[in-house]
């Protein structure tokens, strides 16, 4: 640089026109910042995450502070044997993976399973997400898998560890299908690069690499990545189960004051469905609204309240007018009276509390994860779908738009039940059934079990009648004062005063 300031300095001095010169020099900077400056520019978007550390750059997360994978845990314990016992392996002549790849909805800890690996194993950890890899600029994509495979080695060696593990997040972007792309073939190189590198990697050199991926839509990937010799393994990270639930709020509460009430077994019942995400979510807004009100401990209330706030959002400030508050009240206790009959003890909370899009809302609990659904409970859910719409009509005449998201989950159970052989026309396959029969099949479920919980309700009017008052006075009934109320109902309609069942 200073060898060309000198001679630039001497030809102007001299009468030379330097301005072509200069313009030159500046294309080649703006070059150089856009490609490969290093910390400016496009350069400085890319970059490698290591997260908490227990030394540069290994992860100070363990496999311990991760709960509800323990399938998950297991087939990476046995993948990182490789990179752990490598004497062993290469005793044996095994070949060591060069590719795990994590799949499995959001928020159910596949980044800090890939964490908690390097931690294992005593990894150098590098991270970087798919979108980083792919530019506007040709062959910047191929360029930076280059680095980052560099770079693993590079910091391996400087740190005197004998294994790196990088970590590519949202996957499906730098991986996806090849042909997909007609403008330009960028994608495609980035990933043909991704390919030569894993290609590339030698399970006997002095530095050992595993490349880890994670994504949730595996099915958008290049076959030529998931084939054996690059992606060897493919690990499932799915949604935690009732006892992988009650494992996580145990780790996201340690520490935390918790009231006497708090049950965290009730929690994980009452949270089917939850990632790991939703449920320290869910901790963390509990504590919030016990520092709200001034408390000291968190309440079984603010756990409650909390899992109404992350399934449905805030409250809303606006409140509907008296007649749509009845209707409402009516709708929602429909619901939860159907629940309540075909499934004892389902019923969780009653509200008329406006909260997200929903005017008011009824939670259900189940007292296991299912994994297959019968007949006979699809029909049970579709029953309770329909019921706030039947208990608007009894009790109004009509019925409003507010079972309109009611009716698209009816109709999608019902579509599952023609799908899967369970209706009238037994195993079909729906893209060949006429589209007239296919909707009289459809027309049929729903009128058969409209008429079931119009039923259901009609013999139990009082109790409808009476649970809406309350719930209309109260804003919220929970689960129990609802089951109170039903077996109140019961003992008088019964002779002996003995509880209908």
């Amino acid at each position: 640089m200073g060898a060309s300031f000198a001679v630039a300095t001497f030809l102007a001095v001299s009468g030379y026109d330097i301005t072509p010169v200069l313009l030159l020099f500046g294309i080649a900077i703006a070059l150089w910042y856009l490609q490969a400056g290093p910390g400016v520019g496009v350069g400085k978007r890319f970059h490698v995450l290591g997260g908490n550390r227990q030394g540069p750059g290994v992860p100070g997360v363990s496999f311990s502070d991760i709960g509800g994978q323990e399938v998950a845990k297991r087939e990476l314990l046995e993948a990182l044997e490789f990179v752990v016992n490598a004497d062993k392996v290469k005793a044996l002549g095994i070949r060591p993976l060069r590719g795990i790849l994590l799949t499995g909805p959001p928020g159910t800890g596949k980044t800090l399973l890939a964490k908690a690996a390097a931690s294992y194993a005593g990894s150098v950890f590098l991270a970087a997400s798919g979108s980083e890899f792919v530019e506007m600029y040709a062959g910047v994509g191929a360029q930076r898998v280059r680095q980052l495979f560099n770079m693993a080695r590079t910091r391996a060696a400087r740190e005197r560890r004998g294994s790196a593990m990088i970590f590519i997040d949202e996957i499906e972007v730098l991986g996806g299908k090849r042909g997909k792309h007609t403008s330009h073939l960028e994608y495609d190189q980035t990933l043909n690069q991704l390919l030569v590198e894993m290609d590339g990697i030698n399970p006997y050199d002095d530095i050992r690499l595993l490349v880890i991926g994670a994504t949730n839509r595996a099915d958008l990937l290049d076959p030529a990545l998931l084939r054996p010799g690059r992606f060897d393994r493919v690990v499932q990270v799915n949604l935690p189960d009732r006892e992988g639930r009650l494992h996580i709020l145990r780790i996201h509460t340690k520490g935390k004051p918790l009231a006497e009430d708090v049950d965290l077994e009730e929690i994980a019942r009452g949270t089917f469905g939850f990632s790991g995400a939703h449920l320290e979510n869910l901790v963390n807004e509990a504590a919030i609204l016990a520092m709200r009100q001034g408390k000291s401990a968190i309440g079984a209330k603010e756990f409650r309240d909390a899992i109404d706030k992350v399934i449905m959002g805030e409250k809303l400030d606006r409140r509907p007018s008296r007649a749509d508050l009845e209707r409402i009240a009516f709708h929602e206790v429909g619901h939860a009276l159907a629940s309540e009959v075909l499934r004892p003890g389902s019923v969780s909370t009653i509200t008329v509390t406006s909260r997200g899009k929903a005017l008011g809302y009824t939670r259900q609990t189940q007292e296991e994860d299912l994994c297959l659904y019968t007949r006979d409970w699809l029909e049970d859910q579709l029953a309770v779908l329909l019921g706030g719409a039947v208990a608007e009509e009894i009790r109004f005449g009509t019925r409003s738009t507010g079972a309109a998201n009611d009716f698209e989950q009816a109709l999608e159970i019902a579509r599952r039940l023609v799908g899967s052989g369970m209706s009238q026309l037994g195993v079909v396959n729906v893209d060949e059934l006429p589209r007239q029969l296919y909707h009289e099949t459809m027309s049929s479920i729903m009128k058969g079990q409209e008429r079931r919980v119009r039923q259901i309700l009609e013999s139990r009017k009082d109790t409808l009648v009476e649970a809406s008052a309350a719930l209309l006075e109260n804003e919220k009934i929970d689960g129990d004062e609802f089951r109170e109320m039903l077996r109140a109902a019961g003992r008088r309609a019964s002779p002996g005063g003995q509880a209908l069942t």
